[in-house]
């Protein structure tokens, strides 16, 4: 069975790109009946916070990336967290250093560092050269005993090659001799990351390890773990990195990266899954806009990208415009109370009284909502008393102000006669003005702009319709 897993560490927000390769494993497991595993490396203990935790975890859900195993699956969560893990690597270590595969390396901090700089005066790369792995029984014991510190490396051989075959970029191949012997415990015992993912990867049969192409360089070293801890590798596939507009790595200074904030600015959950599976990844067909079921029963790893894939929020918002006018009208007006209770367009009290109004109002803005944060500047003129023009509604209403008072005192009469029906409205409103001589191009964008302070917007008649007698002749007659 297919076994996947995504392990952010809690040091930060989940951003675009985690989220991404978490989508991939998600979504890979989905497409071949597998397990999505979710666990916590949290071995950074300086860095790592409860509340980033938390946020991660709030992140994937609200994304619909639910985990089969990971915190909150199980009685004991404790096998997810590498903290409450520490007995279990140290037992590994103690089994190679036994077999001789690892060695105590008595080492300072100081002494590797004035090694490396002299290598860099040298100009060339530094590597450590493993002598204490040369060291006799009795340097060890003395060292020991004098109560020196030590970290645990593993011996790696030095001739040959490591080979990988990675799913996504192809054979990878690597010389053993660039390679240092790898620490796997620090002096404070802390493991170290390489050693950790191997052992949780092999104890929790993990199957496929999906994961950014930035880890590409971290996998010689957790092969030679893996086959020093006589474990079967796993199949390996790195995909692509996600890129900014200046085709460097995704980051802060592109814009927004937190997955949270994408959900504060209005965009759906599963317009986010829709775009991120589309960065470094193609369907068959030419089509772009897919439920995240049908995402799983497409994906596969054989259509991943090698190359970088560019973050773009106009594509992103162009997907999430689609995906809301896919909703029906309950759900949508649902997503989007929230955001105009913030804005301070409506109260709960109008949610309770006045519901049927709202949900009309959503309706009408639905084919150009983009994101569900607009809803309150598009819908704005519908609660407000007083109007505010924009710079385009006050062009519109300058460049025709020699024909303004002729189409609004006609409009006043038209809704004397018909009222706010939209379909007697706009009957008598074209007959009228075709006697006025006026073009419908000159009274309808002035209708438009005295009523909404806008020139864009739902039809004319609707928003007539929608703001009601009263409130259109008491606009109609402020711009008298």
């Amino acid at each position: 069975m297919v076994k996947v897993r995504f392990a952010p560490s809690p040091t930060g927000y989940l951003h675009i790109g985690g989220a991404r390769t978490a989508l991939f494993n998600w979504l890979y497991a989905k497409h071949n009946n597998g397990k999505f595993v979710l666990r916590i490396e949290d071995t950074d203990r300086e860095r790592s916070t409860k509340e980033s935790e938390q946020e991660i975890l709030d992140s994937l859900k609200w994304l619909g990336l639910d985990w089969d195993e990971g915190p909150g699956k199980s009685a004991d969560d404790s096998m997810y967290y590498q903290t409450k893990r520490l007995p279990v690597y140290h037992k590994y270590a103690e089994k190679l250093l036994n077999e001789g595969k690892a060695y105590k390396c008595f080492c300072t901090r100081e002494e590797l560092d004035a090694e490396r700089k002299k290598a860099e005066a040298e100009k060339r790369a530094f590597k450590y050269d493993g002598r204490c792995s040369r060291l006799s029984a009795g340097e060890i014991k003395a060292n020991i005993d004098s109560g020196k510190p030590y970290t645990v490396r593993i011996k790696v051989e030095q001739s040959g090659e490591t080979v990988m075959h990675d799913i996504v970029r192809g054979e990878v191949r690597v010389q053993n001799s660039t390679l240092d012997d790898i620490i796997i415990l620090r002096a404070d015992k802390m493991p170290i990351y390489n050693f950790v993912v191997v052992v949780d990867d092999v104890e929790m049969g993990i199957t496929h390890v999906i994961r950014g192409d930035d880890h590409l360089s971290n996998t010689p070293k957790q092969i030679h773990i893996y086959r020093a801890l006589g474990f079967e590798l796993p199949r390996f596939a790195h995909i692509p990195l996600i890129l900014g507009a200046d085709k460097s790595k995704l980051s802060k200074r592109h814009g927004e990266t937190s997955v949270m904030r994408y959900k504060e600015m209005g965009f759906l959950p599963e317009a986010m899954v829709n775009y991120l599976a589309l960065l470094g990844w193609s369907p068959d067909s030419e089509e772009t806009i897919f439920t995240p079921e049908e995402l799983a029963s497409k994906f596969d790893l054989d259509k991943v990208h090698k190359s970088g894939a560019m973050f773009d929020n106009k594509k992103l918002t162009h997907i999430n415009g689609v995906h809301i006018r896919k909703k029906n009208i309950d759900d949508l007006t649902a997503l989007c109370v929230p955001y105009m209770k913030k804005d301070g367009l409506i109260t709960q009290d109008d949610v309770n009284t006045r519901l049927e109004f709202i949900k009309h109002t959503v309706f009408l803005q639905q084919e150009k909502l983009q994101t569900l944060s607009e809803i309150s500047a598009l819908s704005d003129y519908f609660y407000r008393d007083d109007i505010v023009l924009n710079a385009d509604a006050a062009k519109v209403l300058e460049k025709n102000s020699a024909e303004k008072g002729k189409i609004l005192e006609i409009l006043l009469s038209v809704l004397e006669t018909a009222g706010v029906d939209k379909t007697k409205v706009e009957e008598l409103l074209k007959t009228e003005m075709e006697k006025a001589a006026i073009k419908p191009k000159a009274y309808m964008h002035v209708i438009r702009a005295v009523l909404s302070g806008t020139t864009q917007g739902p039809g004319l008649y609707d928003i007539i319709e929608t703001l009601g007698l009263e409130k259109s002749r008491k606009r109609i007659k402020a711009a008298l």
